[in-house]
């Protein structure tokens, strides 16, 4: 991949070429940026300008035939780590090696590409990957052999905080004693959750989220009209894969919001009747079927919107991007139920439920229980 495709981050673009430049290149960085704005990309850029010896800012030197091999994801130098789980495919003991094929195709297809998307391209949506020790077993192994072109050996750890405590442990040596002219490059959404001893052996990079008008030229570019491009930008809030899933209508955004209102008017209703209940319990059955990966996806939906809701409640319009496409839901009169007497239980509710969703907990008894909660939250009355 060029950096001349990576969407806006011209400060990242012009750092990461400088460093290799002038011989500055650190042997183990964290890039850390939230869903959609680049990371893999930049990565994969980064990379290729590594491994193929480009000079001048751009990754098109005259070694046509390493960069032809980066571009397929194929070069003998290049290796990836990502987090798996076996499948019908790979019965035990499942590595990113197992995956290769289907990786370089979601690269290819989803380089802005989140976990989800991941998990449903191999067949693994309902279950919870991770980076697990025999991977790390590989990843010292690999590493520890010379380079084959004779250059650069650089690593890809895509998703890093889903590095188990066993794999995290045995990547230490690596980390602060890596062979000559290796570069590790971990990639992450949510830095706290990379322990402190990973983290703190690593340079680490914040990506922040793409600007609206970079996403809007973005999708000006495959044929939308700029007013379009312009509200999905506005709605993706720098998140250039939401912006695609919103253009193909293929978002699970869209799936949330459904699930999100009939939740909200079951616990309006509930309200002084028992029968409603039976509802919240049906709705609660319903979304317990569905993966882990998909629950926490959308219960950290919930989250975002009840956060957009109490800006909306106390006027910070211009801070408010989410847009409900459900007809005959309108946030603005479901704003007023978000205020400062509930919010904080209310979060904390919800990123309890995710704790124990993570955890494996029966997930019928969480939703049942944290709908039951919020039925009494969103009647609470504000101040």
């Amino acid at each position: 991949m060029l950096f001349k495709d990576i969407l806006g981050l011209e400060h990242i673009k012009n750092h990461l070429v400088t460093t290799a430049n002038t011989g500055r290149v650190a042997h183990a960085q964290l890039f850390v940026g939230p869903e959609g704005s680049g990371v893999l990309p930049m990565a994969l850029a980064y990379a290729q300008y590594l491994l193929c010896g480009n000079a001048g800012g751009e990754n098109e030197g005259e070694n046509t035939v390493c960069n032809t091999k980066c571009n397929s994801l194929t070069h003998p130098d290049m290796h990836f780590a990502f987090p798996v789980a076996n499948s019908d495919k790979v019965k035990s003991h499942a590595v990113s090696d197992h995956y290769l094929e289907e990786w370089r195709q979601f690269v290819k297809e989803q380089p802005y590409g989140n976990l989800f998307d991941w998990y449903r391209h191999i067949g693994i949506e309902k279950k919870q990957g991770q980076i697990g020790v025999d991977e790390a077993q590989d990843m010292v192994k690999k590493l520890s052999l010379k380079s084959y072109e004779g250059g650069y050996k650089v690593l890809i750890l895509w998703m890093a905080e889903k590095m188990n405590i066993s794999a995290a442990n045995k990547l230490l040596k690596l980390i602060e004693e890596p062979p000559q002219k290796t570069v590790l490059l971990l990639l992450a959404e949510e830095e706290e959750q990379i322990i402190n001893t990973i983290r703190s052996r690593c340079q680490v990079l914040h990506f922040p989220p793409l600007t609206e008008q970079v996403i809007t030229d973005a999708l000006v570019n495959r044929g939308l009209s700029t007013s379009v491009a312009h509200n999905i930008a506005q709605e993706a809030n720098g998140n250039f894969n939401k912006a695609l899933d919103l253009m193909n209508k293929d978002s699970e955004d869209l799936v949330f919001e459904r699930w999100f209102v009939q939740w909200v008017r079951s616990a309006f209703k509930a309200k002084g009747n028992k029968g409603a209940i039976q509802e919240l319990i049906l709705w609660s059955d319903e979304v317990a079927k569905t993966g882990r990966e998909v629950q926490k996806q959308f219960l950290n939906y919930c989250l975002t919107l009840m956060r957009q809701a109490l800006l909306l409640n106390y006027k910070a319009t211009d801070l408010v991007y989410t847009k409900i496409h459900v007809e005959g839901f309108d946030l603005n009169k479901f704003a007023p139920f978000v205020h400062e007497n509930n919010i904080m239980d209310i979060v904390e509710e919800l990123e309890k439920a995710i704790f124990h969703v993570e955890r494996n907990g029966n997930s019928k008894i969480i939703f049942t229980d944290l709908s039951i909660k919020l039925t009494r939250l969103l009647h609470t009355k504000a101040a």
